[in-house]
């Protein structure tokens, strides 16, 4: 019989990922379509980062819309959870979650994986099909430095979108995917 692959353990090991903590969170499209809007220098009715002063403006899709909806849901209406900071870029999302008191998650899962596995499958029942890459990167915030350098990176994000690692200059771009 073959031996299947092993998926990569990301998780940090023998971490309690359902205490009090702030976690730097990333979530992909899969295969990096940019699905969830465009950057540009022009200011759209969807519009995302208009008053940051330098920092183009994020239009978001249909698509982004939902994932917008989806995190500003999460942040009001689940105990025990906030995010303080997010921004949804073309392929990809990055926001700091904060666990807010000791929360369980279920099946095995830690509180964070349930709560992106959620966000990930509301979307899906949204538009009708899913869009996400599998499982998420997550860094755990170690302190208030740490925390400002990661907040600090999210709103510089869209201002260095063509070097960021994400980018993808073969115009696979939300309006030429519909």
């Amino acid at each position: 019989m073959t031996d299947l692959p092993q998926r990569k353990n990301i998780r940090l090991n023998n971490f309690d990922y359902a205490s009090n903590e702030a976690y730097f969170v990333t979530i992909c499209v899969k295969n990096r379509r940019a699905l969830l809007g465009n950057i540009t220098k022009n200011c759209g009715s969807e519009s995302v980062g208009a008053t940051v002063p330098g920092r183009p403006l994020i239009e978001l899709s249909q698509i982004g819309n939902c994932v917008n909806q989806a995190i500003d849901y999460i942040d009001k209406n689940t105990n025990d959870v906030s995010i303080p900071k997010f921004v949804i870029m073309p392929n990809h999302i990055h926001a700091i979650f904060i666990l807010e008191r000791k929360t369980t998650g279920d099946r095995g899962r830690s509180p964070l994986q349930t709560i992106i596995r959620n966000m990930k499958s509301y979307l899906t029942k949204q538009i009708g099909y899913s869009i996400w890459q599998k499982s998420f990167y997550d860094y755990i915030i170690r302190n208030e430095e740490d925390y400002l350098i990661k907040w600090n990176y999210i709103d510089i994000n869209p201002v260095k979108w063509e070097d960021d690692e994400y980018y993808r200059k073969d115009g696979c771009s939300a309006e030429n995917l519909s």
